[in-house]
């Protein structure tokens, strides 16, 4: 029987905003609310919640696990969240064309059959499925597929070549660096996402001195490429520290959420051991940036990448964790637009998912 979990989230997304809600910037903490870890829901682990989406048609939002099918089969929830609580609702196993669910691991080569790492899903706007993402599991290439409501596989878009790994060393996608980010923008007409790292012939990764160049795609809903643009990476918060063989950091691009055309938000997490996370979230635009898709390595070429601002800092506004999902949620009564973001607890037996909501000015 499936278990239903709730968490009393009262004043999550509610019309206004107490007095004790922290302020830092122009963003505004509403709640902040957790997952307890081992929640079961439809048979599945709740767990690794790497991307959020709410259907403004009918308020319900998904939540995608990236759950290589080892946990249970990969998977997105539908879940209820307003005023009285977050309610997940059920689990949804995302299939492949041949109606089976994903595999953890296969033999011999699967192709487009599995396995996957899911990363990012969005609701179409104009027909209502669901689009996620997934980063592949090297040697086999991420994608971004459609399915239906209940995870039937309907098709797949076509990625550009520079986005699919290579066998040549130094070249394509660095493993696990791919594709954790979609949105939709113009009203659907268009899909956006982005590479959490650089390629491998676009520079070397962020380290504590310097930054990095990661890559934006603009696709029509058929796949045709418009345009590839460079995102500056910020360099890494803080120098890991750790025992040998232990250390290490990553800043990459989690998430990213249309604003209008050219104006995206980009969740970009941050993590050195020894230090934990930094969590913040700028507002680019694209408009004057250069057009890169026909640049083959970013590395030696002058480009001028999308224009970015800070727009939120989680330090010192809320618990910083592994934060990789993020969707608009309703208007508050006051104009301003809310925020939601989801961490991937990594399916920690302790640690919960975390989901907060901010309130950011009117747009």
């Amino acid at each position: 029987m499936m278990r239903r979990t709730a968490l009393v989230v009262a004043a999550l997304l509610g019309s206004s905003v107490s007095a004790a809600a922290h302020e830092r910037g122009p963003a505004r903490l509403l709640g902040e609310h957790l997952v307890p870890a081992g929640v079961q829901v439809s048979g599945t682990t709740v767990g690794g919640l790497s991307g959020i989406d709410r259907d403004p048609r009918t308020g319900q939002y998904v939540l995608i696990s990236d759950d290589r099918s080892e946990h249970g089969p990969a998977r997105f929830y539908t879940a209820n969240i307003d005023a009285q609580g977050v309610r997940l609702i059920a689990a949804h196993p995302l299939r492949r064309m041949d109606g089976q669910t994903y595999p953890a691991r296969c033999e011999h080569a699967c192709d487009d059959l599995g396995p996957v790492n899911p990363e990012a899903i969005r609701f179409d706007p104009r027909s209502g499925a669901i689009t996620w993402a997934q980063e592949g599991v090297h040697p086999l290439n991420p994608s971004i597929r459609r399915a239906r409501p209940d995870g039937g596989y309907l098709d797949q878009l076509p990625l550009p070549e520079n986005e699919r790994f290579s066998s040549t060393p130094g070249i394509g996608p660095r493993g696990n660096q791919t594709l954790e980010s979609l949105s939709y923008t113009m009203g659907g007409a268009l899909i956006a996402s982005a590479l959490e790292g650089p390629l491998g012939q676009d520079g070397a990764v962020p380290t504590p001195t310097q930054g990095a160049l990661t890559r934006m795609t603009l696709q029509t809903r058929g796949g045709h490429v418009l345009a590839q643009y460079a995102y500056a990476l910020d360099p890494l918060f803080a120098t890991p520290t750790g025992p040998p063989g232990r250390i290490g950091g990553l800043t990459g691009v989690a998430e990213i959420l249309a604003v209008s055309a050219t104006r995206f938000l980009v969740l970009q997490r941050s993590y050195a051991t020894g230090h934990g996370y930094d969590i913040r979230v700028y507002e680019i635009d694209t408009l004057g940036a250069t057009d890169v898709k026909d640049i083959p390595a970013l590395a030696g070429h002058a480009v001028r990448p999308v224009r970015k601002k800070l727009l939120v800092d989680l330090r010192g506004l809320a618990a910083l964790d592994n934060f990789e999902g993020m969707t608009w949620g309703p208007r508050l009564s006051a104009g301003e637009r809310s925020l939601l973001l989801v961490s991937d607890n990594n399916f920690s037996a302790t640690e919960p998912s975390r989901v907060i909501a901010l309130a950011l000015p009117p747009r």
